[in-house]
């Protein structure tokens, strides 16, 4: 339908512009709006494969600020923590995960407008990096917002920029990569296809933005 389509090119539009700018926060600006209309299951499906689509686009230019010791922890709990989450996904109340992301963009306009004032967290190590991975890894299997908790992280642990996108963009694709294995056959289906292949060009276009 037309309300659909406009819906679908909106949310593919805002999110594509929120990664391309920030490297992060698809999921969870795209699924706000696409959750009005469509089910919580597609618009997952959606989240994690224009997630991927973008992210595999921008990776390449900073392969160099990849360290493998910094990020394995995070992936390696990341990918304990992505079952379990897409285990919720196919359980949960479509009201309740809406009202769920509500709440948590709330919050974390709040939080968004505190970082600057926020101490820097030094302590904790490798133990507390692979407890963000896998609460990032279970948020990802539920609605593809894997780089939310490793970026705020990243931004409290005080690296730079660089180095901040060098651990949050490859855990990203890594995190949309398990759960489309994970949750495309229920999912991938013409429907999901189609839609897709819809909000393909919104999605680029914001990106590119």
């Amino acid at each position: 339908t037309p309300q659909t389509l406009a819906v679908l090119w909106l949310g593919a539009f805002a999110g594509g512009f929120a990664s391309g700018a920030a490297g992060f926060a698809f999921g969870i600006v795209a699924s706000a709006v696409w959750l009005h209309a469509l089910d919580p299951l597609h618009a997952t499906m959606l989240v994690v494969s224009g997630g991927f689509t973008i992210q595999a686009g921008t990776i390449w230019p900073m392969r160099r600020e990849i360290n493998a010791r910094r990020f394995a922890p995070f992936v390696i709990a990341g990918l304990v923590g992505i079952p379990l989450g897409v285990w919720l996904l196919v359980r949960i109340d479509a009201h309740a995960l809406k009202i769920a992301l509500g709440v948590f963009l709330a919050i974390y306009g709040v939080y968004a407008l505190a970082t600057p004032r926020l101490p820097r967290i030094a302590g904790g190590g490798r133990i507390a990096d692979a407890g963000i991975g896998f609460f990032g890894g279970m948020l990802g299997g539920i609605g593809g917002y894997s780089g939310v908790l490793p970026a705020i992280w990243c931004q409290l642990r005080g690296w730079s920029k660089e180095v901040s996108r060098g651990v949050y963009q490859p855990f990203i694709i890594m995190a949309h990569i398990v759960t489309m294995v994970l949750i495309g056959v229920v999912a991938l289906d013409r429907s999901g296809v189609v839609l897709f292949l819809l909000a393909l060009p919104a999605l680029m276009f914001g990106a590119f933005i």
